[in-house]
């Protein structure tokens, strides 16, 4: 069994969550509305957004629980030294850009999705992970 801290699962999940409200909301959400090609009516209403907001949270929580276990493995060689916020943060871009970014890429490639939304979308997750990574790194 890994050694998992389910609290500092639970922050990382909340601290990816609060990255990408941030981002697709208070600080850039009109571009993203844009690059999404979302028009909005001006009847949306936040009570109407909780059942995503569970779901989003929910596979944070899966992502870190994840993370976590790659963690365990990654920093137990002597090459990446003892785990801190910061390493942790550099093995979730890395995971991120890995990953995440290329596999979104397919919508882009071959579902015809904006580039430009494929980057919003892939910085955004690359930071939400970051994040993720220096909780769990930190912690």
């Amino acid at each position: 069994m890994l050694p998992i801290n389910i609290t500092a699962v639970l922050v990382a999940a909340l601290a990816t969550f609060v990255v990408g409200f941030l981002l697709h909301g208070p600080i850039a959400g009109k571009l993203w509305m844009k690059l999404a090609n979302i028009h909005p009516t001006g009847k949306e209403k936040f009570s109407d957004m909780y059942g995503q907001m569970f779901w989003n949270y929910v596979a944070n929580v899966v992502c870190a629980i994840v993370m976590s276990g790659v963690f365990w493995l990654v920093f137990s060689s002597p090459v990446m030294g003892e785990m801190n916020a910061y390493r942790g943060a550099i093995v979730a871009f890395w995971l991120g850009l890995g990953f995440v970014v290329t596999a979104a890429s397919m919508e882009t490639i071959w579902m015809g999705r904006s580039v430009k939304l494929w980057l919003f979308e892939g910085l955004a997750s690359i930071l939400g992970l970051m994040a993720m990574g220096a909780v769990l790194g930190g912690w």
